[in-house]
């Protein structure tokens, strides 16, 4: 390997070593902070409604998949990247040549990030939006412009177009939508698409579009080179901790994102990959756990409807709604009844986002807030 070869590969393994520590070191100053109670037996009885996690999973499958998985982790998990590419490809109608894993997708927006850093610029996003990579990918030299929601809390696609110049090397969207749960039309996202991804990175992320079979835009990666899609097992397959993500993209631009990987494909341990193996092949667990979604976040809203409190119906496992008409901190009142996870996302606003757990778990949330209404 020529050695400017190899202090370049070795300057991309260390800004994505640090974007993955300033990743994570952003995300725990993010989650409930347990300092002030009694730690072992207030937690085991918390409801955690904050980071949209699956209530229900891992599956029984994948579950097992990984115990077993266990006994082989001293060896390492390189037959398995392949095994699991052709496995999510097989899903996704797609070759393993288009796909590049990742632990979790968070990962892999940090990793399609740099690469944008890399061509020096800025990137445009909506506002709110899920950011937990937006700070470390500043401190890398791509500032990013935010564009305010539509009045309907809707990705402002023409806003973003016009927030954009000859700077924007990369836009970022979440569709649906995180926090608000909103879903950009199909044929408005795909016309933006066509006249965006033709000279500027789209970095979509799709990380709840399977809980309403929400189209997804990879099948416009091939004419696309540009267009890159985020996907997860964190959500519907139930595997949050686990750690398992990987991207859509055109053959040549998985390869460009592997050089910025310090081992490419490589993030999730071969326990995950089992997992995620066994996870695929559940369909059954999956089909469940959205139809239970479903019927708890129903429950969230007639609740709402009962006290008067608007909120968003949501394509995701979350809901957005507005706390202007209710007398007491929501935030405060359900921490006092031990459930977390209502917050903001918009500074001076009175919007707050609530992940959805199981119907039992809703029908406390209800419960409680019509009791302090």
């Amino acid at each position: 390997m020529e050695r400017r070869q190899l202090l370049k590969q070795s300057a991309f393994a260390i800004a994505a070593f640090s974007f993955s520590r300033e990743l994570f070191a952003n995300a725990s100053n993010t989650t409930f902070d347990s300092s002030t109670l009694n730690k072992s037996n207030m937690l085991n009885s918390m409801i955690r409604l904050g980071s949209n996690e699956n209530p229900h999973g891992p599956s029984t499958l994948a579950k097992q998949a990984m115990i077993d998985a266990v006994g082989i982790s001293n060896r390492y998990q390189w037959d398995m990247n392949a095994e699991l590419k052709t496995a999510i490809a097989n899903m996704t109608g797609h070759t393993k040549d288009h796909i590049a894993l990742g632990a979790g997708s968070s990962e892999l927006l940090g990793i399609v990030s740099l690469w944008a850093a890399y061509k020096k610029g800025n990137v445009v996003a909506s506002e709110p939006t899920f950011k937990l990579w937006m700070p470390a990918a500043r401190r890398m030299g791509l500032p990013t412009k935010l564009v305010p929601l539509t009045s309907t809390k809707h990705n402002d696609l023409n806003g973003i177009m016009n927030a954009m110049d000859q700077e924007t090397k990369m836009v970022y969207l979440c569709n649906p939508n995180n926090p608000t749960g909103t879903v950009s039309p199909t044929s408005e996202l795909e016309n933006f698409i066509k006249k965006v991804a033709s000279t500027t990175i789209v970095l979509l992320d799709e990380a709840y579009t399977d809980y309403y079979d929400t189209p997804s835009m990879s099948k416009m990666i091939d004419a696309y080179p540009n267009l890159v899609i985020a996907k997860t097992f964190s959500k519907t397959f139930g595997m949050a901790g686990a750690r398992v993500g990987y991207v859509l993209a055109h053959p040549n631009t998985i390869k460009q994102l592997n050089e910025f990987q310090a081992w490419a494909n490589a993030g999730p341990s071969a326990v995950s990959m089992q997992g995620a193996l066994a996870a695929i092949k559940d369909k059954a667990f999956v089909t469940y756990c959205k139809q239970e979604n479903i019927k708890a976040k129903e429950i969230l809203y007639q609740g709402f409807d009962a006290l008067g409190i608007k909120h968003i119906k949501s394509f995701t496992s979350f809901v957005y709604f507005d706390t202007a008409t209710y007398k007491k901190d929501i935030p405060a009142l359900l921490l006092a009844n031990q459930i977390t996870g209502a917050r903001s996302f918009e500074q001076n606003s009175t919007w707050l986002r609530i992940s959805i757990g199981t119907v039992t778990e809703m029908e406390k949330v209800v419960a409680v807030l019509k009791l302090g209404a």
